[in-house]
């Protein structure tokens, strides 16, 4: 990140409060589901799919056992595409059944709620879970649809013009949570 743009952002969460806050996160997942072995995360591209990445690593060593993981992109269901610009669609990438199965959606930030809304639509394709969960890292508010998460990392007030970043080590060579 080129370094004027480090200097107009303020951070919210250290890479400490970051690790911190994943285990936390991780620990509360495991204590919600009543059979880790059913549990699917399921990452919201982009920064949501690297976020349930490490989530599952996070899980893995609370279970014992490896998590599954897969992604759905909720592109071809948003109602606000015009507005929010396009960008290329992953394909989805999950287990090849949900029925009966626990799902965590996973997203960075979440704020009107229509990426949420469009990504439970997406997923209805697949079958019918046991139980659907969100978890984000951070709640910013400005809901325009009556979603909320079930597990939250932080929630941080904004003003509609502000954006809130996830940096990810392994993607950014950085660590944090910042409100830009």
């Amino acid at each position: 990140m080129p370094e004027e743009n480090r200097e107009a952002r303020v951070e919210i969460l250290s890479s400490e409060e970051l690790g911190r806050t994943l285990a936390r996160l991780a620990s509360q997942v495991f204590e919600t589901v009543t059979d880790s072995k059913e549990l699917i995360l399921l990452g919201i591209p982009t920064r949501g799919i690297h976020l349930s990445r490490v989530l599952a690593l996070q899980l893995e060593k609370l279970t014992g056992h490896k998590i599954d993981q897969g992604s759905v992109d909720p592109t071809f269901h948003r109602d606000d595409i015009g507005r929010i610009g396009k960008r290329m669609a992953q394909p989805n990438d999950l287990p090849p059944t949900i029925e009966g199965r626990q799902i965590v959606l996973v997203d960075d930030v979440i704020f009107t709620g229509r990426t949420i809304r469009a990504s439970l639509e997406a997923l209805q394709a697949w079958g019918r879970p046991k139980r659907i969960m969100l978890l984000v890292m951070v709640d910013r508010g400005h809901r325009e649809v009556p979603v909320q998460p079930d597990f939250c990392g932080r929630i941080v007030p904004t003003r509609r013009t502000e954006n809130i970043e996830l940096r990810l080590k392994d993607l950014d060579e950085e660590e944090g949570v910042y409100l830009c």
